[in-house]
Parts: structure tokens; sequence; C-alpha cells
């Protein structure tokens, strides 16, 4: 039995279940809608967020059908996030296949990604737990307070380590932390254990995206994103960042001129690659993944014994071990 296969056994018939949901939510009559969502489908990734409710509710005690219903909305508006992402970034290709908005136009993705948050807002109040409303609520607000610093320290080559963890905590860890705080909730945990099981998720999403982040700095055909996208992008994460940091006054100069001239050719993303592995920015931004990591475990391991407990620690260590 693979790892992903032991992650799930756990909630293998409550993951179909949602599974089974979540296709039926994304569904419409209008012609073109259905078409930009079968191509959402083709593009489907590995489902770690729902992953992560359910096996935090049963690590917590149980999972109902408010779990499903939460890790469909949070899968929801995951989607959505990823649709107007790449919309702002003008990204047109992910996972390996072309983005919504290279099928269609921005006016048809911006309005697909509307459609699908919708549809999570109606998932939520199905859940009839105003205290998951009043989360999500939030986190919709954070994920868009997190794209526009973003914006911010791109557009001003902001070279900050903690305005860094500010937008990866905006944009990815406050919706792993949703997804796992939602989880014990539904399954009537005490308020100490909702807490803990908030902050477990909190240091999995810092975990999850410095992995993703020192993705960019390696050629990898089968990663599903051009190598250097950030660079190009003017995203400064924390291998150059470390790298930037620790250079020497001419040489900080030389690559801040670079950054700031916002003209990213094939070469220039290729010496600040250079620079970033050279000055020792993979092994650090590694060493801060694991940081993360442990301190995720630390919570896991407080859970009762279980084999939910075990496959959110096979999760935990597949966060920062996949390869995509």
């Amino acid at each position: 039995m693979n790892t992903r296969s032991k992650i799930e056994e756990p909630v293998a018939k409550e993951f179909q279940q949602f599974n089974d949901e979540f296709a039926n939510s994304l569904k419409s009559e209008t012609r073109r809608l259905q078409s930009a969502i079968i191509q959402i489908q083709h593009a489907v990734g590995k489902h770690v967020r729902p992953l992560l409710v359910l096996l935090t509710a049963k690590a917590c005690g149980k999972i109902t059908e408010h779990t499903i219903n939460a890790a469909v909305l949070l899968e929801l508006l995951h989607t959505a996030t990823l649709i107007h992402d790449d919309v702002i970034d003008e990204t047109k290709e992910r996972r390996g296949l072309p983005s919504l908005n290279a099928i269609f136009d921005n006016r048809v993705s911006v309005l697909v990604g509307d459609y699908i948050l919708s549809s999570a807002l109606i998932r939520a109040i199905q859940t009839r737990n105003l205290q998951i409303i009043s989360i999500v609520s939030n986190l919709g607000r954070d994920l868009s307070e997190g794209e526009i610093k973003q914006l911010e320290t791109a557009e001003e080559s902001i070279v900050d380590e903690e305005a860094y963890m500010q937008v990866i905590k905006k944009k990815t860890a406050t919706l792993l932390s949703a997804c796992t705080e939602i989880g014990a909730i539904c399954a009537d945990a005490p308020a100490d254990i909702v807490e803990k099981s908030k902050l477990l998720g909190e240091y999995l999403g810092y975990a999850f995206q410095i992995k993703d982040d020192i993705f960019d700095y390696y050629k990898n055909e089968d990663l599903g994103k051009p190598t250097g996208n950030d660079i190009r992008e003017g995203k400064v994460t924390l291998p150059l960042l470390y790298a930037l940091q620790h250079a020497g006054p001419a040489e900080l100069e030389t690559y801040m001129t670079l950054l700031r001239s916002k003209v990213f050719t094939p070469v220039q993303v290729d010496q600040l690659i250079d620079f970033a592995i050279r000055k020792g920015g993979i092994e650090y931004a590694e060493n801060r993944m694991r940081h993360y990591h442990s301190k995720a475990i630390e919570l896991v391991d407080s859970y009762p014994d279980s084999d939910a407990k075990e496959a959110l620690i096979l999760l935990a260590n597949y966060i920062i071990e996949r390869k995509k």
C-alpha cells in the first residue's frame, strides 16, 4: 500500500463521499460555465485540504455530515482562489495543464471563480454553525489580503522575511488552519483541542508553502509550473530572500537592481536562481520548513492514538517530502 492510500485509509468512505459531493457542487446548466468546470475537474489537485478536515475530525472524535460539508466548502473556496490567482498572476499553466484563463479569458475565469465561491458559501450555511461561517468569512478576507500583500512586496521589491511570512500566513497557512480547526469543531472537540488543531494547520501551511517556494528553484518538468515562475513575477520567496540578506554590499546592489528593473529574461532568472542556491537559500528554506513540520508533529502526537492520528503524521510528512 502506497503512502497516499495509507493517508486516505482511515477516512476512505468519507473521502469518497467528499469527492461525490464536491463533483455535485461543480455543476451548472449554463453551457460555458459547465465547460469551464470540466476543465477545472481535469486539473484538480490531491485534495490535501479536505483530507486535513476529515482526518482531524476523526482524530478528535468523529466525522459527521457537517464535516463533509465543511470539507467540500473549503475545497471549493480553495479552487475559487486558485482561479482568481491565475488571472491576477497571468498564469497560463496549472499542474501541467492550461489554466482556465488560458483556455477561455479573464472575464469567464473571474465569473467561474465567483460562481464556485458562492457555492462554497452555500455549503458554509448548510453546516448551520455560526462559528464555522465566521471562520470561512474571515478566511476569505485573509486570502484576499494575502494576495494584495504579495503584490505590494513584489511591486516594491520588499526584501523582508517578516513580510514574507505574513504573506504565506494569509495565503496558505490560514486556509490549512481553517481546515484543521473546522475539523475539530465538527467533531465537537473541547475548546483547547480546537485551538491546538487550528495551530496544527497553521504550521502545516507554513511548511506546505515553503516547500512550494523551493520547487521554483529546480528544473523539473513534472512540477506543473515553469521553474523560476515566482521570480518572473517579481516574488522574492524564502531561498532568494535569504541569499539577498546574506550578500555583500556590491552583490546585494547587483541583484536588487535586477529585481527592481522588473525585466526578467531567462538568463536573469537563471542568475537569480543560481545566486539563491550558491548562498545557501535552499538549505535555509528547507530548515525553516522542517522547523514548522516538527512543531506540527508535536501537536499531532498529543492526540489520542488512532489510525487517523497516524494518517495525519503521514500527511504532514507527505507535505514536506512531495515531489510536486
